[in-house]
């Protein structure tokens, strides 16, 4: 899937968790089309639509400053009001498709990753009536839900990109500094998969661990038997990484990462972490 497709699936994702938790009958949102819009550059387009009578807000752009949207992404925090048309704190370059739409009490909430803006949500009533600090919270957590999984995929394609020398073929060698690092990102991605949602960035992340665990692997790759978890775990230690931090790292608990340590160290026949980690590297389980 795309960079936009998982984005997507993010927004759509936080526009259902804000009209279940709020009761908000209509709620939609986008991402930065083009431009960092913190540099006077880009919009954003509006490509989710959740409890909408119409289209028309679909494919709607929306400028730095113009309009309730405008105004949020302009200063980086969420912004109401109460009756759309009339209202004075905002300006109206889109009264026509708000108004096609039957919205009158609107929020808006950026989505903001590392200060840099990349998107909006927004939800609304049909009424004109207050939304309380409940529901203003609610969306706030709603946007934090999209720039979460912003970062993650950030994240993964990074990690993605570091380790495609390595995963095309003709490495470093295996004993090498150029190497380690080849290690140091399998163990994040084998760390980021289980967070990211959307599945076929999901399959790509282990596809990726998968034939960069194989570079340096017998022709043969012996199967020991060992589960998804205990593969994470051996990843994470086998960079040097202690219990508690393997643990963190996966958002396990320390007991949890002893439990499948020991599960995994009894299927390799080792006794030491270390014994583990080599066992795992013959296997063809990591490189």
């Amino acid at each position: 899937m795309s960079a936009d497709g998982t984005d997507a699936v993010e927004m759509r994702a936080a526009l259902v968790r804000l009209r279940r938790s709020t009761g908000l009958p209509v709620a939609f949102g986008g991402l930065v089309t083009a431009g960092p819009l913190t540099g006077g550059t880009g919009s954003v387009r509006i490509g989710e639509l959740s409890g909408a009578a119409t289209g028309v807000l679909h494919g709607l752009a929306i400028a730095t400053g113009n309009g309730l949207g405008g105004k949020a992404l302009a200063l980086s925090r969420p912004c109401a009001v109460t009756d759309y048309p009339v209202s004075r704190h905002i300006s109206h370059e889109y009264d026509a498709a708000v108004a096609a739409e039957g919205l009158l009490s609107v929020l808006a909430v950026p989505v903001v990753v590392r200060r840099r803006v990349r998107g909006v949500l927004y939800g609304a009533l049909r009424t004109a009536q207050p939304l309380g600090d409940r529901t203003l919270s609610e969306a706030v957590a709603a946007a934090r839900d999209v720039e979460q999984a912003l970062v993650v995929r950030d994240e993964a394609r990074a990690l993605l990109a570091a380790a495609s020398p390595a995963d095309a073929g003709g490495g470093p060698p295996a004993g090498s500094a150029a190497w380690e690092e080849v290690r140091e990102a399998h163990g994040a991605l084998r760390a980021l998969a289980p967070r990211v949602v959307d599945p076929a960035l999901r399959e790509e992340l282990l596809a990726v661990c998968g034939r960069l665990a194989s570079a340096t692997a017998p022709p043969r790759v012996r199967d020991v038997g060992l589960t998804p978890r205990e593969v994470d775990v051996l990843a994470c230690v086998a960079t040097g990484a202690t219990n508690a931090a393997t643990a963190e790292r996966l958002g396990l608990r320390p007991e949890t990462v002893k439990g499948y340590l020991r599960s995994a160290m009894r299927k390799l026949g080792a006794h030491t972490r270390l014994e583990a980690a080599v066992a795992a590297r013959r296997a063809g389980l990591l490189p």
